[in-house]
């Protein structure tokens, strides 16, 4: 089998270099080209010198030709790039998975009214699969265009799947309570991800109203086939990488077996590990890794259950997952290239 041809698009944020990371040890892809205006034509290994001695590739703008010889080309840009250039790589054959929002929410009108810009590909829209695979399989595997979901919406939607699933939970009092560290802001010079302005601190945000709050409530509706009520708010931590999700939920039968129905979920999921009663997941167990841990607490004396769900944001809550999908979209294993474990200490 030849190797997939596949190029980055916006290769110098976190998630683009994650993304080489990654296809570097994917034993069927293989990274034509990466793109960048600012550092075009220089090497890749320039800017990121962690990739040293493992990619001679250089920087290449966004309209080479190289990048109509591709199977696949993953989008690592800010919102409104991929919307404008993906259509013409699908018209030639060629497979999109965007990791930017242009296309995780159906409703363009909420869409245009989360990201204050008019969405100008209706029908490719409509075309797009919601990249998550432990939901969505089987049409990931058939998809052209795969609209990668969020870091928090990907810790959230695993940690409600299996409650949702069967029904077990009051729909209406959904809090999901989500700690994020500074790269899911991205690379770009902002001032509250400064070191001095993050360290020692702890702070929410997004409290009314977080882009990712539209995503994950089509999703949760979807789910659920049934309309759902969520609390969502997110905070910055003072760590690099690292995401878990704390996410209250009130059980309709204070007596149900949750921890076997979690189990019987994701026995057959890789990337889905279920710590078992008394355990609960840390962030620096899943780092680096394309893998989401799950453990459950029932509070004693009521009907209230609390799951926690911890990823790494750039990899199974971004770039992992994205070569996950990439992987189903070719009927290859979805785990290859994504097995290794967690980084520790």
């Amino acid at each position: 089998m030849n190797k997939i041809k596949t190029a980055i698009i916006g290769g110098t944020g976190y998630t683009g270099v994650e993304l080489l990371r990654l296809l570097h040890e994917h034993p069927q892809a293989e990274v034509v080209a990466v793109t960048s205006r600012e550092f075009f034509g220089q090497r890749v290994d320039s800017v990121f010198a962690s990739l040293l001695g493992q990619c001679e590739l250089i920087f290449s703008k966004p309209d080479d030709a190289v990048l109509n010889t591709c199977d696949v080309v993953f989008f690592a840009t800010p919102h409104g790039v991929a919307m404008e250039n993906a259509g013409a790589f699908i018209e030639k054959g060629i497979k999109v998975i965007d990791l930017g929002a242009d296309f995780r929410i159906d409703d363009v009108l909420e869409w245009e009214r989360w990201y204050g810009q008019a969405h100008t590909q209706p029908k490719l829209l409509a075309k797009a699969v919601y990249g998550l695979p432990e939901v969505f399989r089987t049409q990931i595997k058939k998809a052209r265009l795969v609209a990668n979901p969020g870091c928090y919406p990907t810790a959230i939607l695993l940690a409600l799947k299996p409650l949702l699933d069967k029904k077990i939970i009051d729909l209406s009092t959904i809090i999901a309570d989500c700690k994020s560290g500074v790269s899911g802001a991205g690379r770009g010079t902002n001032q509250a991800t400064l070191l001095c302005e993050a360290s020692e601190s702890l702070k929410a945000y997004g409290v009314g109203g977080h882009r990712h709050y539209p995503e994950i409530m089509q999703q949760l509706n979807v789910i659920a086939n049934s309309p759902v009520r969520l609390t969502f708010v997110p905070h910055l931590v003072p760590m690099i990488r690292g995401m878990q999700a704390s996410v209250y939920v009130d059980l309709l039968d204070p007596e149900a077996d949750v921890h076997s129905l979690f189990n019987t979920t994701y026995e057959n999921e890789k990337f889905v590990i279920m710590l078992t009663a008394g355990n609960y997941p840390e962030t620096r167990n899943v780092r680096s890794s394309n893998f989401c841990q799950i453990g459950l607490q029932k509070i004693p004396n009521s009907n209230k259950l609390v799951v926690l769900s911890v990823v790494d944001n750039l990899v199974k809550g971004a770039s992992g997952q994205a070569i996950q999908n990439m992987n189903l979209m070719f009927g290859m294993d979805e785990t290859l290239g994504l097995e290794k474990i967690g980084l520790l200490p």
